[in-house]
């Protein structure tokens, strides 16, 4: 474990491998699982009063299980989650043509629609973060549904915090980032010597 601030990261957030592959796998982070993905006060209250405009990217499924049951749940650990579609995918999720599961929110903010993007839980997976205390513990979250990210990562030698630059920036700021790079660096030359 590595630690910066109040942060306890795992190696692996440095030294594993990562790159969605979306033609592989079909998004299935958004419809496999035991719950919705991890949902904060702000983002619940952001998608609440915006839900108007996501609601247009929406499948009719997820709009009714929204009218049924709210944005969010909470899980089995008292953690707000987003609803879901029959206990399977997220209630934000959509299909495109070649059937990859895509997100509402996510989609209105790229268009412009929004001004915000997805949970954050979601834009940072593989990586997860859980409250030790006064402290944040920062992992990969191991899934075989990953396992072609995995592959694909590794065959273009993108690391899980590069490949996640945009969401560790979003969630930490730059100066985080900037940390996790010097870091690797120390790790490469001392992988060399």
């Amino acid at each position: 474990m590595i630690q910066i601030e109040d942060k306890l990261i795992s190696e692996d957030v440095i030294d594993k491998k990562f790159i969605c592959d979306l033609n592989a796998c079909k998004g299935a982070c958004c419809v496999e699982g035991d719950s919705g993905a991890p949902i904060s006060e702000s983002e619940i209250i952001n998608i609440k009063k915006n839900l108007p405009v996501i609601q247009k990217y929406m499948r009719k499924e997820g709009i009714v299980a929204i009218e049924e049951s709210d944005v969010f749940y909470l899980d089995s650990e008292n953690e707000a989650v987003t609803t879901l579609v029959k206990g399977k995918e997220c209630a934000f999720v959509y299909f495109d043509n070649n059937n990859i599961a895509k997100c509402s929110i996510e989609s209105a903010y790229k268009e412009k629609q929004i001004g915000f993007n997805k949970p954050i839980s979601c834009h940072l997976y593989p990586i997860r973060v859980k409250k030790l205390d006064e402290l944040q513990a920062i992992n990969i979250d191991d899934w075989k549904i990953c396992s072609s990210a995995c592959s694909c990562g590794e065959k273009l030698n993108v690391k899980v915090y590069r490949f996640l630059k945009e969401a560790v920036v979003r969630h930490w700021g730059q100066e985080f980032f900037h940390q996790l790079e010097i870091i690797d660096a120390e790790f490469e030359k001392k992988a060399k010597s």
